[in-house]
């Protein structure tokens, strides 16, 4: 059966962020920003630029920002993995809400330049990834140069000695600093989309709405052959569908990884949190990172086996056993 959205629930869920003082990737007009932005009453709170993850999210877990937006996923290049590291391993902070920004880049230089001008180019790396058919066609001999954001290299070519002739970036941010564009929709992929979640200190869940994540961290207990298979069943036999899965290494060592994992449903939910339990006997390790409202509204498929009745009616049968 299929769960119907609730919209007293879902601005409920809106409703449940309150920040009077946000940090985002900076500087201002990245798309992180941009995604900031879509958060109801962002725009007339205080918004801190941070130059990395690591910084934004300090700045929460220090207490000097209530959240923090930072970019998690992207559609073409995958994880955003300092982030996907921050805030599995290194931070206690959970997950309030995600966001979806489609992403269009424009080439973009302090002055007019034909692009055969153009031997050094500027962007963040995930930037790159998304231009990089385009820059080998259009600008086969250019030098890629990193820079900590879009935005930021943007700014550097209007520093006294820039580290590039042009950078990528959005158009807002190449229309805000008056740079010349030298080349507009040069992403390869057309309507590929970041998506970004809002973090803040451990507290209260956003309420249930029918079209919910869950985002959690489980360190793989053993590595032997079938390990994955059993973490995995636990979703698969309680019909929990799986919306991303990443490995990634714990840092301690070669062969150790942990698994980063969204899943559909909110941890209220029974069949969630009975799936849940059941990781936690073999891996106790796991860290629930959130429960918060899905970005898409895309409602759960449910079949009547994995409802929340169905979970109820067998623990009442197992209680009637037990006092028969």
């Amino acid at each position: 059966m299929s769960r119907s959205t609730d919209p007293a629930a879902i601005v409920a869920a809106q409703s449940a962020v309150s920040a009077s003082r946000y940090s985002f990737l900076g500087p201002a007009g990245t798309f992180t920003e941009a995604a900031l932005l879509q958060v109801p009453g962002a725009d007339q709170a205080e918004r801190v630029p941070a130059g990395s993850v690591l910084t934004a999210l300090n700045l929460v877990e220090s207490g000097e920002v209530d959240a923090a937006m930072v970019p998690i996923e992207n559609s073409v290049e995958g994880g955003v993995t300092a982030t996907l590291d921050a805030i599995s391993v290194a931070h206690e902070l959970h997950i309030l809400r995600e966001e979806l920004v489609e992403i269009s880049f424009v080439l973009a230089a302090a002055a007019p330049l034909a692009l055969e001008q153009i031997r050094t180019v500027s962007t963040h790396t995930h930037g790159w990834a998304q231009v990089r058919r385009w820059a080998d066609s259009a600008i086969p001999e250019a030098e890629f140069v990193p820079a900590s954001s879009t935005a930021a290299a943007a700014r550097g070519l209007l520093e006294e000695t820039p580290v590039a002739d042009a950078a990528v970036c959005s158009p807002l941010v190449a229309q805000q600093l008056g740079l010349s564009v030298v080349q507009r929709g040069i992403e390869d992929v057309t309507g590929a989309v970041t998506r970004f979640v809002l973090v803040s200190r451990p507290g209260a869940i956003p309420p249930m709405t029918g079209a919910d994540k869950t985002t959690i961290m489980i360190p793989l207990p053993q590595d032997r052959a079938g390990a994955l298979m059993e973490l995995l069943e636990h979703f698969a036999t309680r019909g929990v569908n799986l919306c991303r899965i990443e490995s990634r290494p714990t840092g301690d060592g070669l062969g150790l990884y942990y698994f980063s994992i969204d899943i559909e449903g909110h941890i209220e939910e029974a069949r969630v949190a009975d799936a849940l339990a059941g990781i936690h006997r073999i891996a106790p390790g796991i860290r629930f990172l959130g429960s918060y409202p899905r970005a898409d509204r895309k409602t759960q498929l449910l079949t009547a086996e994995v409802s929340d009745e169905a979970f109820t009616a067998a623990a009442a049968w197992i209680s009637s056993l037990r006092h028969a």
